[in-house]
């Protein structure tokens, strides 16, 4: 099971083709997918056509979906944080960081093009699925 942020599907719905792209469209049918429900609140809200909306509600939300937050989880993602902090790093956005500490607690590939996503690589065991890291 790999999890894909939203970096990757908004430049994949837009029709970039970029190396993550590429690979999304390999994986997705033969790999495990999933989703996040904060991630699927990126990717849907930034639809500006309903018809659009339509064909990626219909495909994101057949991939499982996980909800990525929670009291464990909130403490974790501040304290992950927290230690990037520590280290002279701030991340930018705190979606970033409950996605990065999910991932990390369950052990789940984190597929991005975010390099707000690199620290919690080198830092603090992110596995990352990503062509590029």
């Amino acid at each position: 099971m790999i999890l894909v942020d939203s970096s990757v599907w908004i430049d994949y719905f837009n029709g970039y083709n970029t190396t993550e792209t590429t690979e999304l469209d390999l994986l997705l049918g033969v790999e495990p997918i999933a989703i996040g429900d904060i991630i699927l609140t990126e990717v849907l809200q930034g639809f500006r056509s309903d018809k659009d909306y339509q064909i990626a509600y219909r495909l994101l939300t057949s991939l499982t979906i996980y909800d990525l937050l929670g009291l464990r989880m909130a403490l974790k993602s501040a304290d992950n944080y927290r230690q990037l902090r520590k280290k002279g790093i701030t991340i930018r956005k705190t979606a970033d960081v409950i996605i990065a500490s999910f991932c990390i607690e369950n052990n789940l590939p984190l597929f991005f093009s975010d390099k707000d996503f690199i620290p919690f690589v080198k830092h603090l065991k992110l596995i990352s699925a990503s062509p590029t890291t």
